[in-house]
């Protein structure tokens, strides 16, 4: 089961995750919610409140119980690679 380890803001409403099977990669909260909507998303489109983010059971999460699968966010669709 991947898990996410580190979670790094870098500003932007952008994290970079680490990953337990080494793998890095950027997550764009903006570009999420462009293709994305809810009720527990709508606080996202605050960045501030983006810095908020832990991370629980392995996966990303908001103080409004939004929690993001480490599954979900290892696809490439949704991560951006770094070097």
């Amino acid at each position: 089961m991947i898990k996410i380890l580190t979670c790094e803001y870098l500003g932007n409403s952008r994290l970079l995750l680490e990953f337990s099977d080494v793998v890095k990669g950027i997550f764009d909260v903006k570009a999420y919610l462009d293709t994305h909507n809810g009720p527990l998303l709508k606080p996202l489109a605050d960045e501030d409140y983006v810095r908020r983010v832990f991370i629980e059971a392995g996966g990303l999460t908001w103080p409004n119980g939004l929690s993001l699968s480490p599954a979900r966010l290892h696809e490439p669709a949704l991560l951006e690679a770094v070097a």
